[in-house]
């Protein structure tokens, strides 16, 4: 792995239980460049929460390889959080600093629980949100090279996720942190990921830098007729109208009203189809 690529996987494949399972994620390969912020989408069971096993080390692959930094330079906060829980908040950030010696950023994990936890509460007794920013805490703490978060905000409410996603994107920007953000909230990743990755049926359907992926696409509404030599990523016809997403191959030439779709557009056609358009 390069100096400039933070995550890479090369025909990466698992499946649970033998031959005769089906292949929870297969013939995945990308490089995700050092520096970026990714989103990481697609539909519940398309394999987002195992390939960030695989890139945590948590899991073992059935085929092909991923390479990420070592252990101590990468954090995984999971979907269910998985803490101490008899330990207290203090108790909890003390033992991430013990653990992480020479890399431990205090002031980073004392801003996501400053005046949110008590000190001296027990995990066991924390909310799922309270939960989730000792996680976070322990998470930024570590000032890691590559931040992997499945489904991170979930449980917050939207104030407490505005407020602990700015400190996330600050403290990765200023330390040049590559994040991998899972997230079904598909308004949150508009203005925060420069990078995204899809999967669908254990597949990657697109990667590559939002604003390339946004300046591919073109949305289309007017006559029906036909389309080529653009790829139709998405469309619907009411009455003689057409409503389409297109992966534009060369300029686009007909009597439609074209528009630049957004993020949530794009992800949307994308996950709707069965197919996708694979970058």
């Amino acid at each position: 792995m390069t100096t400039t690529t933070a995550l890479k996987a090369e025909g990466l494949g698992i499946r649970y239980g033998g031959r005769a399972r089906p292949w929870a994620l297969r013939d995945c390969s990308f490089a995700l460049p050092a520096g970026r912020v990714c989103a990481l989408v697609g539909p519940n069971g398309a394999g987002k929460s195992t390939l960030l096993g695989l890139a945590a080390g948590l899991l073992r692959p059935t085929e092909g390889t991923v390479t990420a930094p070592p252990r101590e330079r990468l954090a995984y906060v999971a979907q269910d959080k998985p803490l101490y829980a008899r330990l207290t908040v203090a108790d909890t950030l003390r033992m991430g600093h013990e653990l992480n010696p020479g890399r431990w950023g205090g002031a980073a994990a004392a801003r996501a629980v400053d005046g949110a936890l008590p000190p001296e509460a027990l995990v066991k007794d924390l909310s799922g949100g309270q939960r989730t920013r000792l996680a976070l805490a322990l998470a930024l703490g570590k000032r890691p090279e590559l931040l992997l978060l499945d489904e991170p905000m979930a449980d917050l409410d939207p104030l407490a996720r505005k407020e602990l996603m700015g400190l996330l994107l600050a403290e990765a920007a200023e330390h040049g942190t590559t994040v991998v953000l899972s997230s079904h909230i598909l308004t949150e990743l508009e203005g925060t990921c420069d990078h995204l990755l899809l999967l669908a049926d254990g597949r990657i359907r697109l990667d590559g830098p939002v604003d390339d992926l946004l300046t591919a696409h073109t949305l289309l509404t007017g006559p029906v007729a036909d389309l080529a030599p653009h790829t139709v990523v998405e469309s619907r016809t009411t009455g003689r109208q057409l409503t389409a997403l297109i992966r534009r191959e060369g300029p686009v030439e007909g009597p439609w009203e074209t528009t630049a779709p957004s993020l949530e557009d794009l992800l949307l056609a994308h996950l709707r189809t069965s197919e996708g358009a694979r970058s």
